[in-house]
């Protein structure tokens, strides 16, 4: 893993999942938002572990599919990866990674019983909506033609496929 891997990790899922949620978790600590833990509720701790089990292996899967086929890139915008990534997870849904860290933010907010994390977590998830839409998406179509085109017309970009995509157009497919 590169320094520049380690660094987008950091920075990203970093504020996604610790800084922001830290600074929630403070801000609403003495009032009646405040966090609860642990949940006293089986069904609280096993919904909380679900979320997190899950949005763990679609973060893993596609950070190591990344690290293994991305050309030296990182999740990072600043510094994509040059191969388009079709495989794995991303033949589910075409965004694995976010996907994830929305899974484990809604298991941060479950296991903590907090209302303040959920609504970041659904801030977070509509702000990457619009950015996916409106800069990701168009960027990626310049990047990679009609491979992508014909991806994005046949994978979600968060409800996932039932059925692993092919692209009947790639060697292999």
């Amino acid at each position: 893993m590169t320094p520049a891997f380690l660094k987008a990790i950091v920075i990203l899922p970093g504020t996604a999942l610790v800084y922001v949620p830290a600074l929630i978790l403070g801000l609403f600590r003495s009032t009646g938002l405040a966090a609860e833990f642990p949940p006293n509720s089986p069904l609280v701790w096993t919904a909380g572990l679900a979320l997190a089990a899950a949005g763990l292996a679609l973060v893993v899967a596609s950070m190591r599919l990344f690290l293994a086929v991305g050309d030296g890139g990182t999740p990072a915008p600043w510094q994509p990866i040059r191969t388009f990534v079709a495989a794995g997870p991303y033949r589910y849904v075409r965004n694995p990674m976010l996907s994830g860290v929305v899974l484990l933010q809604a298991a941060e907010a479950v296991l903590l019983q907090s209302w303040p994390l959920a609504g970041w977590a659904l801030f977070f998830f509509l702000l990457n909506t619009l950015y996916f839409a409106r800069v990701e998406e168009p960027e990626l179509e310049r990047r990679y033609g009609a491979p992508y085109q014909r991806y994005k017309r046949h994978v979600g970009r968060w409800i996932p496929r039932l059925r692993p995509w092919r692209d009947p157009q790639a060697p292999g497919g």
